[in-house]
Order: C-alpha cells, then structure tokens, then sequence
C-alpha cells in the first residue's frame, strides 16, 4: 500500500528530470500528501510528456459517483488488467508520479511507527501509475490518478509487504508509450534498492505539511 508520499522539488526540477516542457500552474513542495489532494503527474501527451496537477484517488471515467465514491488510491500491479476500475486506463493511461520518498507504517507492540522510504542515492524517482478523466453533467473535468503498488522490496520488508512500484528511469519512456498488457509487466522490474529511515508522527494527519515530516528520528 501507499497512502503517503513526499514531492518537494520546484516544477523547473520536475520537468526537467521527467523531460517535460515547464508548465506553470498552482503547485508548492509537499512534504506530506495524502489521498484527494492534487500533485504533479507526468502523462504522455500527443507528441510529447506533459506534466499535469492530478488528484490523488482515481476516478473511472464510468463512474457515476465522482468526488462522491471512495477514492482509489492504489491499484495491484497483479490485477490492474483485469479489473474494471484500472485495466482501461492500465491499456491507454499510464503516468508517472514524481516522488522524493514514500512513507509506511510499521507494526509494533506499543503502536505503528511511521518510515521514510526512498530510491537508495536517488533525490526524484516516479511511481507507476493510472490515470483517468472523469466528467461531471456539467462538462467539469477531474483528473485523477493511482499509485500502482507490488510486493515489497527485502530492504523494507519488514516494515510493509507492499510497496509502490517504483520506476527505474531507464523503464519510464516502457511504462509511458508501450503497449499496455502483461508483456509489457513481464518486460519490467520494480527498483529493489531502497533505503528508510524513522520519522516524527507528524505525517499521520494530513493536515502537517512541513519540512519536519522527513527529518530523522535518531
């Protein structure tokens, strides 16, 4: 799973890692985001990479329920061709989200401790994920999006047996313009070499959102 992710480099650096042209539009680092807020998200444009504001929590482009249905967050890379929800936009909708590092709680006697978790010596990596447009009666798009999760690395787990898929950068231009079915998952293998640390309790609400949320608990 992952309910909790970090991005904190300025658009420029963003665009410029993920080879975007740079866009301008409402965006400020985010140290703690959680599910519904709106991110970054790198898609695949006619001609070129784009970079879009997405909400986080996908909504199939079906749905009657909108804003009102329960947001899905992630999406099994072991099923994403077969369910309804994701296996359209798994065929014509990847993406990538750019990430500086996720957070997972592990289980312990006294309560759960939350973990900063990042590519070992990578400061911006991207996520595997979904993407969909949703139209109200009214004409009124959403973008939205998911986080694809697969089985933990052995690095991290001990803290959760889930993880997001993360992207190696020479799999990204694969994951984006490649055709979307399971040879294309079966060409593909998530980043291992991850490293995590301890952090402050602070990133259980959403409602902090500060550079203290990834400092280290000595």
């Amino acid at each position: 799973m992952c309910g909790r992710f970090s991005i904190i480099d300025d658009i420029d650096q963003i665009c410029q890692r993920f080879n975007c042209p740079t866009v301008a539009f409402d965006y400020w680092p985010r140290y703690n985001v959680a599910p519904t807020q709106e991110v970054p998200v790198v898609m695949q444009g006619q001609n070129r990479r784009e970079l879009k504001p997405m909400r986080w929590g996908l909504i199939p482009y079906w749905t009657g329920e909108g804003k009102k249905g329960k947001p899905l967050i992630n999406a099994r890379v072991e099923s994403i061709g077969e369910k309804p929800s994701f296996k359209n936009s798994f065929r014509h909708r990847r993406c990538i989200i750019p990430c500086n590092g996720y957070f997972e709680w592990q289980k312990e006697p006294g309560g759960k401790l939350p973990y900063r978790i990042m590519q070992q010596g990578v400061e911006l990596f991207g996520l595997a994920g979904l993407w969909d447009q949703w139209m109200d009666a009214t004409g009124q798009e959403i973008l939205s999006f998911a986080i694809i999760t697969t089985e933990a690395a052995e690095a991290v787990r001990a803290i959760h047996q889930r993880m997001p898929y993360i992207l190696s950068r020479e799999q990204e231009k694969m994951w984006l313009e490649g055709t979307g079915n399971h040879d294309l998952l079966s060409l593909m293998q998530p980043v291992q070499d991850l490293a995590s640390y301890r952090v402050s309790t602070l990133v259980n609400s959403p409602k902090n959102d500060t550079p203290a949320i990834i400092e280290k608990i000595q």
